[in-house]
Parts: C-alpha cells; structure tokens; sequence
C-alpha cells in the first residue's frame, strides 16, 4: 500500500479541507502516516495571507522533497493559488491544486504518476460564478471537535489583503449539504461543532439564505451540544443578531470579531466598511445579550500611514473594549493589493515594537477575563488528558472558550473525554488554566 502524508498551513478553513484531502487519499487506498516519515505521496495545503505564510508554505514544501526525492510532492491551497511558480521552482511541487480543486486530488496524482509531468489545476479567479467544493471529512482530527466548512471565497477586497484573489467569489454550501455533514458528525460522537467560512458573515447572500437561518437548522440536531461560530465581521452582528443568538442554548458566547485597527482614518485605508464606534456598537448588542460572552478579534499594526497617534487611537480603543483574546499580526505587503503600493510603508522595527506593545496589553486582559470565574460554577467539555504540575488532569473548554483542568484520580482515573463536567473554576493552575472542582 502505498503511503500519503500532509501538513497543514494556516486557517481553520485549511484545516478541515485538508481533512477532507486525507479522506480522498484514504479511498484511493493510500496509508497516511505522519509528515515527519517516508512516504510516496506529500501534500502540503499552504498558505498566504502573510510573507511569514509564503515562506513556510515553501519551506513545507523543500521538507518534502528532501525527505523522499523520489515522492510525489503537491501544493494546494492559497499559496500554490497565488504563486503558482514559486512553489513549483527549484522542483518544490510536482502537482499544483488551487483552490476549489481540491476534490481533484488523486485523480492529479494518478495522472502525474502515468505520466510524470508536472499538472497544473488551478481555480480561474476571473471566473464570476464558481460552484461551491463539495469536500467532506472522514473522521475529524480532534477529539470532541469537529470544524464545518460552510462558505467559501470574499467579495470585500479588503486593501491588505490577498484572500479574495486566492480563494474567489463568496459562494456558500446548500444547506442541506451543511445539515448531513453535521448529523454525519454528531453520529460518530463529536459534540462540538464549529462552523468556518473564509467569510462566514457573507454566508447565504450568494443564494438567498443567511448565516442565522444556518445556525437555527445545525442547532436542532441531535447529538451536537455546541455550536461555536468562525470568525465575523461586526457588520452582521446587529441587536436583532445578538438577540436571536442569545435564544440558542447551544450556542457558545464566544464571538471572534475581526476589527484590524481601532482607528477612522486606518479602518478606511483598509476598505473595512465600518467605523470604531460602530465596532463597539456591536460589541455591546453581544454583551446585552450574553453574560461576559468572549470577544476576540485580530489587529495589524503598521498599516501603511498609520501614525504614532493612529496607533494610540487604536490601542485606547482595544482597552476601552477589553478583549478576551486578540491575535496581532504586523502588517505584511502582498502584491497585487491596493495596500502594496500605498506610501508612507511603516519600518519593520516600528511595526516590532506596536505589536510588542499590543501583544502585552492583550495578555493582561486575557488574564483578567479569565480571573472573572474563579469561584464560579461552569460546564466543561473535557478534551484530553495531560500533566500539569505532575498529577494527571483532563482538560477542557468552557462554552467562553476558557481552559480548564479537572484532576484525573481513583475510579475516574478512566477515559473521560468527550464528556460534559460541571463544577465550580477554582484557584489557577497555570498562567492560562483554572482548577475545575466538580460538584
């Protein structure tokens, strides 16, 4: 039998579909066996939504080829997408899989393998109307979590960004489709479901139906106990939203609102559509209608123009927020975007010491949102069993996405993943997980 391996680079979205390619190799009989071991076929799903990205995607894919010489190597995704002869220079990939071809994987292989030339399958970003992958997964990678991939492509054409070039027009999954992935899932056990869009918001306006319908129709199947949302856009997230949102038990108030800069003038820069103040805006419909709901979000420092008292501007504004999580990323060029070739580029050691800044504000309001259930009674889904300070703990995630670890001793000692524990958040064990004292 012969043996296949992947790597995944970047996004959930990523994730799931290289999920999805592990599947097809399985049913083209191949053995996956990890990246790190010899094999006859390896497939890198890459990325570029950053320089840093590029360059591990190329990396991956020189790994590859030095591991076994004689292997198939494939690139897909994003960074094969957008650089196609970067990743086939030097002899890095022999088979390149753009986006929304993915299902194409081993019919490629075997056409390579026949005739030993170098196949291309790249997605036509110029095409107007693409019809949505249908790709599914086998069994999830994770234990208690599976990921769903619901939508796909961005019509926003945001001025930093590369995504919408690489992964095409907004286009959306049926939502019958969507539904019998889901039961397939809560079938085989996996209590958490997490739906995931390259721009999730956007899901349904290619087809006349909306995310909030979606959310409704996953939330009445059996079997998932949470719903957990991909990354939105503020816009979507109106009173009427948060409310409706708030009626579904499942759902976990956990909410990842992208919001890039905290600053007027930077957001339109960026073409982001809204202003700071309509961001919070959002962020208190959320907060009306959740108890301390977790809201994360991402930020780039050093956007082309951005002034020292734009950058105060934003960083007053993410305290004034008070995050639960913030990811900072340093702005990063790609060609072919409006940003690219805007003056007043930002030096890199300016852009160190921002991020530097924001990444410290980010840890002390992480750890004071954490602090908040200390002596509070929550409801776990445990995950895994690990060592912390020497004794044995299962570790889960509060519906806030907040960690914690209940002790693994006597007759509990057995497996208890997958499984729901409620109990009261006592004294922190690490910097990032509280004790969970079951009741």
């Amino acid at each position: 039998m012969k043996k296949a391996a992947l790597h995944n680079l970047g996004c959930k979205v990523n994730a799931y579909e290289t999920e999805a390619m592990q599947r097809i190799l399985e049913d083209a009989g191949y053995e996956i066996v990890p990246f790190s071991e010899p094999a006859d076929v390896y497939v890198v799903n890459t990325c570029s939504v950053t320089n840093i990205a590029d360059r591990k995607s190329r990396q991956m894919l020189h790994r590859a080829r030095k591991q076994n010489p004689a292997a198939v190597v494939v690139a897909a995704g994003c960074y094969a997408q957008t650089k196609t002869g970067e990743a086939q220079k030097d002899g890095a990939a022999d088979i390149i899989i753009g986006n929304n071809k993915k299902h194409e994987l081993a019919e490629r292989i075997a056409e390579f393998l026949e005739k030993r030339q170098p196949v291309q399958a790249v997605l036509s970003i110029n095409e107007e109307k693409q019809p949505f992958e249908e790709l599914s997964i086998g069994k999830p990678a994770e234990h208690t979590r599976a990921f769903l991939k619901v939508q796909d492509g961005c019509d926003r054409f945001c001025s930093y960004c590369i995504i919408p070039y690489a992964r095409g027009r907004v286009r959306s999954r049926s939502i019958g489709q969507v539904l019998a992935e889901a039961r397939h899932i809560a079938e085989q056990g996996y209590r958490e479901l997490v739906l995931t869009g390259i721009h999730l918001s956007s899901y349904g306006t290619d087809c006349g139906e909306n995310l909030l319908h979606l959310i409704r129709e996953v939330h009445k199947i059996d079997g998932i106990w949470r719903i957990r949302l991909g990354s939105l856009e503020p816009q979507i997230v109106t009173e009427e939203f948060a409310e409706e949102l708030s009626k579904l038990p499942k759902l976990c108030p956990h909410f990842h609102l992208s919001l890039q800069s905290g600053c007027d003038a930077t957001l339109k820069r960026m073409n982001r559509g809204y202003t700071a103040g309509e961001y919070a805006k959002s962020c208190g419909f959320l907060r009306r209608y959740f108890s301390h709901p977790a809201v994360t979000t991402d930020v780039i420092v050093g956007f082309p123009g951005e002034t020292e008292e734009e950058f105060a501007q934003t960083k007053a504004f993410l305290e004034q927020i008070r995050f639960y999580e913030m990811h900072i990323f340093k702005y990063s060029m790609r060609q072919g975007t409006r940003a690219a070739v805007m003056p007043d580029q930002v030096p890199e050691p300016v852009k160190a010491q921002r991020s530097g800044e924001l990444i410290a504000l980010g840890k002390r309001m992480s750890a004071e949102f954490r602090e908040y259930y200390s002596g509070k009674k929550q409801e776990v889904l445990l995950e895994e069993l690990a060592k912390i300070n020497g004794n044995d703990y299962y570790i889960g995630y509060t519906g806030e996405y907040v960690r914690m670890a209940k002790k693994a001793e006597g007759k509990e000692a057995k497996d208890q993943t997958n499984r729901l524990c409620r109990g009261t958040v006592g004294p922190a064990l690490t910097d990032e997980i509280y004790e969970l004292k079951e009741m």
